[in-house]
């Protein structure tokens, strides 16, 4: 099979490789012929209106659903039995990382599918006469780790699926629901017979609602006035569809509904579609009607019977892609700023129950403040501004200051008890004398405080001394930088490296979000290389540098941390890091190296990254934050590449930092000077001390956590942690779902910070693990923060 380009190839290939009767049970939906039809008629009938000379940017497509942060407004709708396309079913389909509807009628069980699925997982719910039987397969689907019910409302029998009937299909052997065991009902042939309650009506909301603690969807609606009912029974959203079970062939077609429905919700809950949807610009279309996100169904399975996961994920690849360039080309940031305006349809007015007060349609912006004076359109402002990872931070600040009473394992900062205000002087003394003593006279010393100084910076000499003398990187100063800590290094790098819009920045996932937050700044387009449990493998790297120059993108650098890093803890390996360098000359990509945490961290460190280059490969991003001086927002950059027609890569870093901070702080300069000059740049002896302390700290964390997990317990409560030998951080895996409202519940109830592990993956995961930062806190507080970590992740768990 050739590499599919289209949807249109992906089903293509899925019709030759399946049996024809499972492909009309692929096809034939129970929707009915027509309806079916109509759906994607109805986009076909809509056009996106472009806008030109915008100005955008690159726009970012992450949107947030039911408190979550989707990578892409796109996710998996139900349909039964994957393993009729491909023996891995369900389970295949979860991999591709992306929110997932799971049917009742899965061919694999929840608990295999949680175990591999990378984004959320929510249950299609079908209410059976045996309510008992309804009730422990949610209770099962809740104990795997699901998220949210979607009650298909539009069943209240299976029809007759006109195809199936011709073919006389019946399922394949071995291929039956994998989760309705035990639930006191059958159903002999697997899927037709099933007794579904054709009495249902609003209160089955309100019984979800009471057997389980997770939020309840209503799929199937497909008027205002039913969707209205939906959210007055107590759902937190509604699913616009005409296919879960409904045999009216010629049912209204999703997309035409859907206007009126979402001005009906009026932003008291989610609104998504399900059905029709074939290219990436149909989704923008459902966004500007009033969808917050779409499920994708049919193209899903052509996907995994044409290439199982690999074929998943490249059908929700193109759709993504395709979404992306009609954002870019109709000139919408991101997904909550398209409008009705898009399509040339009128602004949706909201559809009111009785005595029901105004609620804003979801995404519009605040009202205005009636203070006078101009008003800014959202709209008007960066993309960047409407990135969740943004809010996601606010929140993590907002809990730290709603709760200053509990322990926080959150900030990556040094401890405070090994400064001393006085020190600030003394180092600025010796760094005067050191000017004196090489012949500056008064007037020149006192410029070198009090005025801006050179670009590049004043302690160039000093740090490539330091350099030279603790981790044999040899540079002469000019290939050095001084720049505002290492953030600005990162925006330096990524802006003169990332020319075109082909150019692409590769990331690892989990990775520290200043370098992602500076490419969406920057409008950069980040490719994500997932790490594995043991760390970043190369050969994934490499994988990941074809896909993009087979999507006709240019990989120009990849950013990582290999010692100690943030937020994983995890170390690099000498042999990963001479592979590395090799890879990176062979695809002819640089590398930029941040490794703030190896000097604060015990024992021999391994060497960097630059220390082993020999062919100018690696951009060091260096700061002085951890080691000496948080304060003085001191780092630097090393880019000793050769630029043709002369001059080096620090030279152009320096031209960029001229428009954006013109200098590094003089005072902040001389006072990191002094620093180095009192160990004569060794700073790992200058930070024995601290190094000793945070060894220890992450040794006590460790310890105390195997004292309140004990090993027999931990299987049964699904915890486990990893073991860094130095740096700030671990991370802490566990069963549950690991977001904003549970580190509300764990400050608020228990006491105890963190920070969720998916503040840190770009593209979605980390959805069950938390990072602790052992850095901050006292050895005494620290067992007491375990202690109460441990009750919260129990109470959490059961």
């Amino acid at each position: 099979m050739t590499t599919p380009l289209t949807l249109a190839d992906y089903a293509a290939a899925a019709r030759e490789r399946l049996d024809l009767a499972v492909w009309d049970f692929v096809e034939g939906g129970a929707g009915g012929e027509r309806t079916l039809s109509a759906n994607v008629a109805a986009f076909d009938r809509v056009r996106l209106r472009p806008r030109v000379l915008t100005g955008l940017g690159l726009p970012h497509t992450k949107t947030e659903v039911l408190g979550r942060v989707w990578a892409a407004p796109v996710g998996i709708a139900p349909m039964a039995y994957h393993t009729l396309a491909h023996p891995e079913g369900e389970v295949a389909t979860a991999r591709a990382g992306v929110p997932f509807v799971v049917s009742t009628f899965a061919g694999r069980t929840f608990e295999d599918i949680a175990a591999v699925a990378g984004g959320p997982l929510w249950l299609q719910v079908y209410c059976f006469r045996d309510r008992a039987g309804t009730r422990r397969l949610v209770e099962r689907a809740e104990r795997a780790g699901f998220e949210a019910l979607v009650l298909t409302a539009d069943a209240p029998r299976l029809g007759r699926r006109v195809r199936d009937l011709r073919n006389g299909f019946r399922l394949p052997p071995g291929v039956e629901p994998a989760n309705l065991d035990g639930t006191g009902f059958s159903s002999p042939g697997g899927h037709a017979l099933a007794e579904f309650d054709a009495a249902l009506d609003w209160s089955a909301v309100a019984w979800l609602r009471s057997i389980s603690s997770l939020p309840v969807l209503v799929k199937g609606v497909l008027t205002g006035s039913d969707a209205v009912r939906a959210i007055e029974a107590g759902a937190c959203g509604v699913v616009v569809s005409n296919h879960g079970g409904r045999q009216l062939d010629g049912a209204p077609a999703t997309l035409d509904v859907l206007p009126e429905v979402a001005a009906a919700v009026s932003g008291r809950g989610a609104v998504l579609l399900d059905g029709g949807v074939r290219r990436g610009g149909d989704v923008l279309v459902a966004l500007a009607l009033g969808a917050d996100a779409v499920l994708l169904g049919r193209p899903v399975l052509h996907g995994l019977a044409a290439g199982g996961a690999d074929g998943v994920a490249g059908v929700l690849a193109i759709v993504t892609e395709e979404l992306t360039e009609a954002m870019l080309l109709t000139g919408v940031p991101t997904p909550r700023d398209a409008g009705p305006a898009l399509v040339g349809a009128p602004a949706q007015v909201a559809v009111q129950a009785p005595e029901q007060a105004p609620v804003p349609v979801a995404g519009a912006p605040a009202p205005a403040v009636q203070a006078g004076g101009r008003v800014l359109r959202r709209e008007d402002l960066h993309g960047s501004l409407n990135d969740p990872l943004l809010d996601t931070m606010t929140f993590l600040n907002e809990i730290t200051h709603r709760y200053p009473d509990a322990i926080s394992f959150a900030p990556g900062r040094p401890y405070d008890g090994f400064f001393e205000t006085e020190h600030v002087f003394t180092h600025l003394r010796r760094y005067i004398r050191h000017l004196e003593d090489g012949g500056a006279t008064p007037g020149q010393v006192r410029s070198a405080l009090f005025q801006y100084g050179p670009t590049s910076g004043q302690i160039r000499e000093l740090i490539a001394a330091s350099l030279r003398a603790e981790e044999n990187v040899d540079v002469p100063a000019e290939a050095i930088v001084v720049t505002v800590g290492a953030q600005e290094a990162m925006l330096l790098a990524v802006r003169a490296l990332i020319s075109g819009p082909e150019d692409v920045l590769l990331v690892s996932s989990p990775c520290y979000v200043g370098i992602t937050g500076a490419a969406r700044l920057l409008d950069v387009t980040t490719a994500v290389v997932e790490e594995g449990a043991d760390g970043l493998r190369c050969a994934d790297l490499e994988a990941a540098i074809r896909a993009e120059r087979a999507r006709g993108r240019r990989p120009r650098a990849f950013y990582v941390v290999p010692d100690h890093s943030n937020p994983s803890g995890a170390t690099m390996p000498l042999r990963a890091r001479e592979e590395l360098l090799e890879l990176a000359a062979r695809h002819d990509i640089l590398i930029l190296e941040d490794s703030p945490y190896r000097l604060v961290s015990p024992g021999r460190q391994l060497p960097t990254l630059k220390s082993l280059d020999r062919e100018r490969r690696v951009v060091q991003l260096g700061s002085f934050a951890k080691t000496l001086f948080p304060g003085a927002r001191v780092g630097y950059a090393v880019a000793d590449q050769p630029v043709a027609g002369g001059g080096l890569l620090a030279d152009e870093l320096s031209k960029i930092k001229s428009m954006v901070t013109v200098n590094t702080s003089p005072v902040s300069q001389a006072v990191v000077a002094g620093m180095l000059l009192a160990a004569d740049g060794r700073t790992a002896e200058l930070n024995a001390e601290t190094a000793a302390y945070y060894g220890d700290a992450m040794r006590t964390t460790l310890r105390e956590l195997g004292a309140w997990f004990p090993e027999e317990e931990r299987e049964a409560l699904g915890v486990s942690w990893n073991e860094p030998t130095g740096g700030f951080f671990l991370t802490v895996r566990v069963r549950f779902r690991v977001d904003n409202a549970a580190l509300e519940r764990s400050a608020e109830e228990f006491g105890v910070i963190w920070t969720p592990m998916s503040y840190f993956y770009p593209q979605g995961g980390g959805d069950r693990s938390l990072r602790l930062s052992v850095s901050y806190l006292p050895h005494d507080q620290i067992a007491d923060g375990c202690e109460r970590l441990a009750r919260f992740v129990r109470a959490q768990t059961g």
